[in-house]
């Protein structure tokens, strides 16, 4: 059997062409640790931490932060996690070469405008603050995409249900021609992008959100489709006058929203007499297995910081509602999810809003043995969602 290789720092850094002062400083920052110290306290790099550290060099040179880069080698082992960072990052260099081509154009026009002596366009050069500020956000907007995907993934493919959350929730629609219809906090458009064939042609859908990059998302999924609109508001002010919608849509949203109230006031004022309005939700057990599961590992962890269901859930929610609505009925969504490998579990676990990935950066390995151990047999979660059929 092939021995082993061990590195010094000096000779692992000489390898990889960077500096030994780039080895030590991944070393403090938690992203790159040595295989093995000398008695003496020396590092040791292996072939294996080699192949680590080629990784991180080129999604540092892709333009990923450290913060960004920790995350994704703690879960290089996932190989479906790093492909979604991996689109992640796609999609934001897209993004900057369109606003580079916009903010290049905008340049050209105010050279043509002194050039020739013209009233400078102010305004356009405004847009090109702007758009900077935008690209500053976006790398915030489509981590949050990738988030929504690794969840989304673990549902799809694992739900005992067959057939599926977006099919059953778009029965819920009760879709019909000429229907105009406004989904407040779109996310990735799943509900549209999945039902796409399914939707009637003479159909008129605004998608919003307060996420361009969500909204950006959406419009390359569904293409040059003329019956979706979008538009980027905050829900507690919806830009249409009143009576404007046959169906208003809030998936999973209402229990984000601060001034709840504020909302479905707005939804009620834009729907039309006899309208409707759809909003889904999950009830207190909710995934509760996952919660479990690595509170067990380390009672430390918190995946998400709120019990979303306490602000509007399937227990609390009808009482909301009614202040609001003529008409209340809930309708379940009977489901689960039965799964026997680790790593569709891992990928949704980093990809909650929680304090998780600090806590597991130095013990990922052991994370994923324990994971892998706990669900020896399969593993069972409950699912518990469901949606709230109003009538105005």
């Amino acid at each position: 059997m092939k021995s082993k290789r061990y590195y010094s720092s000096g000779q692992f850094a000489k390898k990889a062409h960077v500096t030994l002062r780039t080895i030590r400083y991944y070393d403090k920052q938690n992203i790159l640790k040595p295989t093995s110290k000398t008695p003496a306290g020396a590092r040791l790099y292996t072939e294996a931490d080699f192949a680590k550290l080629q990784q991180i060099l080129l999604l540092k040179y892709l333009g990923f932060s450290l913060q960004d880069i920790r995350e994704m080698t703690l879960a290089s082992a996932d190989q479906q996690y790093l492909l979604e960072s991996m689109r992640v990052q796609k999609k934001l260099i897209q993004a900057r070469i369109e606003e580079m081509q916009a903010m290049n154009d905008a340049i050209d026009s105010t050279m043509n405008a002194i050039q020739q002596k013209q009233e400078l366009d102010w305004n356009r050069m405004f847009d090109l603050i702007h758009l900077t500020a935008v690209e500053r956000s976006l790398k915030t907007q489509y981590q949050n995409a990738a988030n929504i995907s690794a969840r989304i993934r673990l549902h799809r493919e694992y739900s005992v249900n067959p057939k599926g959350w977006f099919p059953w929730l778009l029965e819920q629609c009760e879709l019909h021609e000429d229907m105009r219809i406004l989904e407040i906090g779109c996310g990735n458009g799943a509900l549209w992008s999945e039902n796409q064939k399914r939707i009637p042609m003479d159909i008129q859908v605004v998608l919003s959100d307060q996420s361009d990059g969500m909204l950006r998302d959406v419009q390359h999924e569904l293409g040059e489709d003329k019956r979706f609109s979008y538009e980027k508001f905050d829900c507690k002010e919806i830009p249409y006058r009143e009576a404007e919608f046959d169906l208003v849509i809030a998936n999973h949203v209402l229990f984000y929203c601060e001034d709840i109230s504020q909302v479905l006031s707005e939804c009620k004022r834009v729907l039309r007499p006899n309208g409707q309005f759809l909003c889904s939700t999950y009830g207190h057990n909710h995934m509760k297995e996952i919660t479990e599961l690595v509170q067990r590992f380390n009672k430390d962890i918190v995946l998400s910081a709120d019990c979303l269901y306490e602000h509007f859930g399937l227990e609390n929610g009808a009482d909301i509602l009614n202040a609001f609505f003529d008409e209340v009925e809930e309708r379940i969504y009977e489901d689960a999810i039965e799964i026997d490998e680790p790593e569709p579990l891992i990928s949704y676990i980093l990809s909650c809003h929680g304090n998780q990935n600090q806590l597991l950066l130095d013990q990922y390995k052991e994370f994923g043995e324990f994971v892998s151990n706990q669900m020896r047999g399969g593993f069972h979660i409950t699912k518990e969602a469901g949606a709230f059929v109003c009538r105005k």
